[in-house]
This record gives structure tokens, C-alpha cells and sequence, in this order.
């Protein structure tokens, strides 16, 4: 049996000023925001391996 991948659910809403924030709900902490939907996902995802990397 080999291990099996990671997998989060990002989450992704955009803000009323425009900004879109992503999220990780399973990595506390886990949000932030982008200029564009793409950015947001890029940068949580960054995030997530930083995280994950600490622990």
C-alpha cells in the first residue's frame, strides 16, 4: 500500500472591495488574499507547503 496524496479543499470568495480571499479549512490559519482568484489560490497553496513543511 502506497501512501496517498494530501488533498485540501481551497475555498475562494471575493470580497466587496474585490479582493478574492482563499482559504484551507483543514490548515488553521490557513487564508489570504490576491489581486485576482488565480493569485489567491497560488499564495494559499504556498502557504499550505510552508506550513506543512514546519510541522
Amino acid at each position: 500500500m502506497g501512501d496517498r496524496p494530501m488533498q485540501f479543499t481551497i475555498e475562494v470568495e471575493r470580497e466587496e472591495d474585490g479582493r478574492w480571499i482563499a482559504e484551507i479549512a483543514e490548515i488553521p490559519g490557513a487564508m489570504i488574499y490576491g489581486e485576482s482568484r488565480g493569485e489567491a489560490i497560488a499564495r494559499v497553496e504556498a502557504l499550505a507547503l510552508r506550513v506543512l513543511a514546519e510541522k
